[in-house]
């Protein structure tokens, strides 16, 4: 069988970035807690890891209004301007691991929206990436993710300037569609594409390689909008594609009549799970 391993698969520089950022605190205030609010990253065994060192994770606004101490680290996938502000208030020490690209779009946003844009956000509304996007415009801002909406997109003001970014790990593909759909209502707009290179890159790379294989694997957390982006694409181009999130997942019978595996990893799964999918699969083929 031959295996054909994508180049960019794994850890992205936000998420490594933030990932180091988490344990490099648990080193420096190891007589402290250590929280981080949401997951740190979309990944069960990094989460399980760190849970095992001490640090635990604020799922709200409400757990961390009754937080008095310790130190709150912000994720890669940033927080609205609201939470840095009840942090500050209650005197909370944080450390920012906002991935670099994500906040690039929370200063775009809130500099647009001050002029007096409409934003638009092209993301999956319920993503924390895009809620925390979401709390650095004012009133005036849509979260669009399917075509439907995007063709019910109507503002009563046809003269009213559209600032459009995307969710950093949104499908590129999509993300043009669904621009094409809105520029067609004439508004004053401009459009942003703030998807990372790095998921561009990810995502070209996984769907080359799945329109030449027989089968193809991807491998992260089922909770990761990245990867479940590299499922759909290779789905696309790959009939015999399989979502694994760990080497149990897998079902080597559907392997068994085909000739050349595929596989890539999502940005927040950890390279030694997929060291372990690749190894396994080269050894029982």
């Amino acid at each position: 069988m031959k295996i054909e391993s994508a180049k960019r698969a794994g850890f992205c520089p936000g998420v490594k970035r933030a990932v180091e950022t988490v344990y490099e605190q648990v080193r420096l205030r190891q007589n402290q807690k250590i929280y981080t609010y949401g997951p740190i990253i979309h990944n069960e065994e990094v989460i399980q890891d760190l849970a095992g060192q001490g640090v635990e994770i604020i799922h709200s606004e409400e757990e961390l209004k009754e937080l008095h101490e310790g130190t709150v680290i912000i994720r890669s996938h940033g927080v609205a301007r609201k939470i840095y502000e009840r942090m500050e208030a209650q005197g909370l020490a944080y450390v920012d691991a906002t991935c670099p690209f994500v906040k690039k779009i929370h200063n775009i946003v809130d500099e647009e929206s001050r002029k007096g844009a409409y934003i638009v956000i092209i993301g999956d509304g319920k993503h924390p990436e895009v809620e925390g996007i979401r709390g650095w415009a004012q009133d005036q801002v849509s979260v669009i993710q399917t075509e439907e909406e995007a063709h019910r997109f109507q503002l009563e003001n046809a003269d009213q300037k559209v600032c459009v970014v995307s969710q950093t790990t949104f499908n590129y593909k999509k993300f043009k569609d669904l621009v094409e759909i809105i520029s067609k209502k004439r508004y004053d707009i401009i459009v942003l594409n703030t998807i990372c290179n790095a998921t561009k890159e990810r995502q070209e790379e996984a769907r080359r390689i799945a329109a030449r294989v027989d089968a193809m694997l991807v491998i992260g957390d089922r909770r990761s909008s990245n990867t479940q982006k590299l499922f759909e694409i290779c789905k696309d181009e790959c009939l015999n594609t399989y979502y694994i999130q760990t080497l149990d997942d897998l079902d080597m019978n559907q392997l068994r009549s085909v000739e050349t595996v595929g596989i890539t990893a999502g940005a927040s799964t950890p390279n030694i799970i997929i060291e372990e999918v690749q190894n396994n699969v080269r050894i029982n083929f």
